[in-house]
């Protein structure tokens, strides 16, 4: 199963037939949505709307947890992540899809682990987005003739407020390629879901620090997102298409090596709440 997150303007997957909706309750309460779940060129695929159809939730009130939770126990093991960015260097403009391969976490009031209550694990997440999936999505991106660049840094900042300028200046002198409010919340979570995961990235604006524009609107954002959408249509068809069977990373054993704490001491409780990711280490 192939798990797809929409973002900002996309709120369905088009090209999915037979869809089900699948509305999952997991023990961090409810995903922003239910699931769509069917079938895109004889592949299973669950879909899911990231902020909710008709996007009722800011992005420090997602249910990130759950969300991911959601993928796991439907059998994802690989997400397709796209998310609406601003752009923090020239080369990236509106319309195109950029691939990142880092992420640099700026949020301040949001879970970004399944972890705790009497059950310590630390992942690796020195590189958080699985190579595999990446060259899977670059080449999508050709076959589907969209201008993407593979590689380059998210800076995932709070929000809901864009950028101020001296903000949007930071961070382009820390080296970030784009900015965006949700995924590397979502790149740690599946890290430790033991899913593949991959952003794609599509830029909708130059931020604020641009000389062409003062500010980010929302109407501007939204006219490139009607061409973004489209493009990431195609792009998720045909990575889908192109997915290979199996997978050779290393993100379906990430909890191999990152749980700490003595067995004996984990409470009954925690350990039934996190069967589903942990089973496999802790009959």
């Amino acid at each position: 199963m192939i798990g797809v997150i929409g973002g900002s303007g996309l709120y369905a997957l088009e090209g999915l037939t037979g869809a089900e909706e699948k509305t999952i309750s997991t023990p961090w309460g409810a995903p922003s949505d239910s699931y769509l779940v069917g079938t895109l060129g004889g592949t299973r695929v669950a879909f899911l709307s990231r902020h909710g159809r008709g996007h009722r939730f800011s992005p420090t009130e997602l249910n990130y947890r759950a969300n991911i939770y959601g993928m796991k126990s439907l059998g994802v093991e690989r997400i397709l992540s796209l998310s609406a960015v601003g752009s923090l260097k020239e080369e990236h403009a509106p319309g195109q899809f950029v691939l990142p391969d880092q992420f640099y976490d700026h949020t301040k009031h949001r879970a970004s682990s399944f972890f705790g209550e009497g059950l310590v694990a630390h992942v690796s997440f020195a590189h958080p987005v699985c190579p595999q999936l990446s060259a899977v999505v670059e080449e999508a991106c050709k076959s589907a003739k969209v201008a993407a660049k593979r590689g380059g840094t998210y800076i995932c900042m709070e929000g809901p407020q864009f950028s101020s300028l001296a903000e949007s200046n930071l961070y382009r002198s820390w080296g970030m390629d784009v900015i965006g409010m949700t995924n590397a919340t979502e790149a740690k979570l599946a890290r430790e879901a033991e899913i593949c995961y991959v952003t794609i990235a599509m830029v909708t604006d130059f931020d604020c620090w641009h000389p062409g524009h003062d500010a980010v609107s929302v109407e501007d954002i939204i006219r490139v997102l009607t061409q973004n959408a489209a493009n990431a249509a195609r792009v998720v068809t045909e990575a889908v298409a192109q997915m290979p069977k199996g997978r050779n990373c290393k993100c379906g054993a990430a909890l191999a090596h990152a749980l700490m704490t003595d067995r004996g001491k984990i409470p009954a409780a925690t350990k039934e709440k996190l069967d589903l990711l942990v089973s496999k280490y802790i009959p």
